[in-house]
């Protein structure tokens, strides 16, 4: 079945990753974040989860990037011959254009030619790709939501193409026997009759997708105190991190997630929260995120769980908060508004 016709599993029906799901939705909210690295064994919702991304979107466009990519396949090409005769550019366009406004998905990044992720990660980051070719050139908006997926045990992504996505998170697999009867349950489910599944989760969806697209418009208005800000500095500099990207990473995701939250300043609070995600694969100190615990909870921090009709987010387990571990996105408070 091809991707135009297969039906997309609800992102808010995923159940167990609520910190993957956080790191989506900072992203969607603010592409210039840099876009998201999973690093994580088969099985573990990597692609799910970015399809059902891509659903949330305005553009609402899925494009994966092959293996097998040319840097013309990515980036588009411009005709020459074209350009010199009518003195008008032709371009055709690449991956890059076609995933404008949605989500470019790279599986096993790892292993994709560095040159086209160092082109990847520059457009990803500045939301614009620019073409030129023996004195020709065309530039195009190119705003996406960046998510690649790799196996570590498959090889490695050098350090500083790691360093260029501005989040990252491991996943392990789920050992909790009832999490895993959840997560097989849902998805034989949705196999089963994914037009009833996905009719479940569509009021979730709805509400979910305005309050991504709310804060997408807020995102301008958020502000940031420089006392803030010093304490991200002070925080990199704990952590061991090289230069600042990361220190612009916190900030900018600290934003998105107040934006998201509905609150109009940045506060320690969601700083905390975002810092796990920017640190991950940067730091030398091992301040790092630890991968997403899938276990659950003993009884003593149980919390009743929402039926996953009633859930934005799906029926998913509530996690213990540590100070290095970023708890699971919370719906925002209706009382604030922009």
């Amino acid at each position: 079945m091809s991707d135009a016709i297969r039906p997309v599993f609800p992102f808010c029906a995923i159940v167990g990753q609520s910190r993957l799901q956080l790191a989506l939705t900072l992203i969607a909210i603010d592409p210039r974040i840099g876009g998201l690295l999973i690093d994580g064994p088969r099985g573990t919702a990597k692609s799910t989860s970015a399809r059902a991304l891509a659903e949330l979107l305005p553009g609402g466009a899925f494009v994966t990037l092959p293996l097998g990519a040319t840097e013309e396949m990515l980036i588009g090409s411009l005709s020459v011959d074209a350009a010199l005769q009518s003195g008008k550019v032709t371009f055709s366009p690449g991956l890059l254009a076609k995933a404008h406004g949605g989500v470019l998905y790279v599986d096993e990044v790892n292993l994709l030619p560095d040159v086209l992720v160092d082109q990847l990660l520059d457009v990803a980051a500045s939301g614009v790709n620019f073409i030129e070719r023996d004195g020709v050139s065309h530039k195009h908006a190119a705003s996406f939501a960046l998510i690649g997926t790799m196996n570590a045990d498959e090889g490695e992504l050098r350090p500083q193409l790691q360093d260029r996505f501005g989040l990252a998170l491991s996943l392990t697999d789920c050992t909790d026997s009832a999490m895993r009867a959840d997560i097989v349950k849902s998805r034989l489910a949705f196999d089963l009759d994914p037009d009833a599944f996905r009719h479940r989760f569509a009021e979730s969806q709805s509400r979910l997708r305005d309050t991504i697209a709310a804060a997408r418009a807020a995102l301008p208005s958020i502000t940031l105190g420089d006392a803030l800000i010093t304490e991200v500095s002070e925080l990199c500099l704990a952590a061991g991190v090289e230069g600042l990207r990361a220190d612009l990473v916190i900030v900018r995701a600290a934003c998105a997630l107040a934006a998201w939250q509905r609150d109009p300043q940045v506060t320690i609070e969601h700083v905390k929260q975002v810092a796990p995600l920017a640190l991950h694969h940067r730091s030398s100190k091992g301040t790092s995120q630890q991968p997403q615990s899938t276990q659950r909870p003993s009884k003593s921090q149980e919390q009743p769980r929402s039926k996953p009709d009633d859930a934005k987010w799906g029926a998913m387990a509530p996690a213990p908060v540590s100070a290095l571990a970023a708890p699971a996105l919370q719906p925002p408070a209706q009382k604030k508004s922009f």
